[in-house]
């Protein structure tokens, strides 16, 4: 059995970090712009916000950006102990409802995206406070010390002063979006410009539990609204019985989504969430404490196929099981505890099977419904000196049709085939799907829009060779890949 050591009696030497070394070191940590501001809108939560205003101002390399609170404030001592790295034991208790756990998001987020930013803070009945983390001044001093000093100061203190109490943290040196940007560039600008919109669709996902609950969120003075993956309140929602894990602090609840068929144009796109693909966004979707962590992902359990499309798992988990569950210092991973493994792929396979009926059954139906033409499908297995091998099928509608158009072409577009069908990397594609080395990626996965438009056409081209709109589903419906999206199918005649 081992003894506490007597640490009276053991020589010790001082290992005090560098100050500019380690917050270096803390710009690494690998934060987006997204999820760095993702991780101060969580401060404000947890400091009871009722509202806040994410402004930015473009100015090329002195652009601004400014997170603004009506939260709890703090005054001098508090905002300076926030102000300080590892300003909380990640062991320590907390509140159901704190985001936070290592007392690190502020500075890692912040200087993450940029090596000057300010924190001014208000308590209620008090004055407001205000300091800074300058790295190029860190550097210089080699010491922890913060400044007093932001630049056009009293634009930001003038807006805590119009509030109760609140906290405002304004990125002023933002060298990560905006180093080597020119204001007057219009190229710049529109760069500029997407990233912000990338980061409105973000919060609108990351934090659609708290905006659905009350929450305000203004972005340039416009409000958010939530993007709720599980689609709660469409029509044709499925919604599976919650299982719960750990005693209660993991519930995790399986969702298949309405079919194509069951929304409108609008409730369609609105599915495709931020990524603008269904695909994109099946998987599993984890909570901790309302606030969305992981999003879209099957946490290595499955693979994205498009079959699945459907199904979205919710998975809630309470603030004291981070450890069990890997949560990062960034809050965008998470990985499930081995002894619990077998529970979530068993809940996930119900919802996933579910999931592939709904998706397969409006194409079966359809196939009742209409003709059962001559199937076509795009590859064809053949053997050859006893081996295995794949060919293009020739007879495929859309070779056939290019070989009309072909004007004297044929023989050389049939020579690139076989150069295409001699040379298909088989072994290595074999090998890497064995062993999971990276995510397979599904046919037009991001780019429906040419399945779409090779349907339309070629619907529209059998409609003015005298077929009717049923015979000319019919025969789409059985050619590869065409069959797999009986949600555009249906909507060939529409227009």
């Amino acid at each position: 059995m081992s003894s506490e050591l007597d640490y009276s009696s053991i020589q010790l030497a001082e290992a005090e970090p560098d100050a500019s070394s380690m917050i270096e070191s803390f710009r690494a940590v690998g934060y987006s712009i997204e999820t760095a501001i993702a991780d101060i809108i969580d401060n404000s939560i947890s400091a009871n916000a009722n509202n806040i205003w994410v402004d930015y101002s473009w100015k090329g390399p002195s652009t601004i950006l400014s997170i603004l609170d009506d939260g709890i404030g703090m005054n001098n001592e508090e905002l300076i102990q926030a102000m300080r790295p590892g300003s909380k034991n990640p062991l320590d208790f907390r509140n159901e409802d704190d985001l936070g756990r290592f007392g690190l998001g502020l500075k890692t987020a912040s200087f993450s995206q940029t090596r000057k930013f300010t924190v001014a803070s208000k308590k209620e009945g008090e004055s407001v406070c205000f300091w800074s983390w300058d790295l190029d001044f860190v550097n210089k001093s080699h010491s922890w010390n913060l400044i007093k000093y932001c630049p056009n100061e009293n634009a930001y203190t003038e807006k805590i002063e119009n509030l109760v109490s609140g906290t405002c943290v304004v990125w002023w040196d933002l060298d990560r979006i905006a180093k080597d940007t020119k204001e007057d560039s219009e190229d710049s600008k529109k760069k500029f410009l997407e990233t912000m919109e990338s980061v409105k669709s973000h919060i609108s996902m990351v934090f659609h539990r708290f905006i659905e609950d009350g929450l305000n969120i203004f972005f340039q003075g416009r409000k958010i609204n939530s993007w709720d993956p599980f689609m709660i309140g469409f029509k044709g929602l499925q919604a599976k019985p919650g299982v719960k894990l750990q005693d209660g602090k993991a519930i995790i609840k399986g969702f298949i989504l309405p079919h194509r068929s069951k929304l409108s144009p609008e409730e369609y796109n609105y599915g495709k969430g931020p990524e603008d693909s269904w695909t994109a966004h099946q998987g599993f979707y984890v909570y901790r404490s309302k606030r969305l962590i992981v999003a879209g992902d099957w946490l290595g359990l499955f693979k994205k196929e498009v079959h699945y499309d459907l199904c979205r798992i919710q998975i809630d988990l309470s603030n004291d099981i981070d450890n069990d569950w890997q949560i990062d210092i960034k809050k965008s991973v998470a990985r499930p505890p081995l002894k619990y493994k077998d529970q979530i792929v068993s809940v996930a396979k119900e919802a996933r099977a579910q999931a592939i009926e709904v998706y397969k059954n409006k194409g079966m139906i359809l196939r009742r419904k209409l003709s059962n033409d001559e199937y076509f499908p795009f590859w064809e297995e053949k053997v050859r000196h006893g081996k295995r091998f794949y060919v293009i099928n020739r007879k495929h509608p859309l070779l056939t049709d290019l070989f009309s158009k072909s004007n004297g072409l044929n023989s050389d577009i049939k020579r690139v085939l076989q150069f295409i069908e001699e040379t298909i990397p088989v072994p290595l594609i074999t090998y890497q799907e064995n062993e999971n080395i990276k995510p397979y990626g599904q046919p037009f996965e991001g780019k429906s829009d040419a399945v779409r438009d090779t349907m339309k056409e070629m619907y529209q081209n059998l409609i003015k060779n005298g077929k009717t709109d049923e015979r000319a589903k019919s025969i789409i419906l059985n050619i590869e890949p065409f069959h797999f999206y009986p949600q555009y199918l249906e909507h060939l005649g529409d227009e």
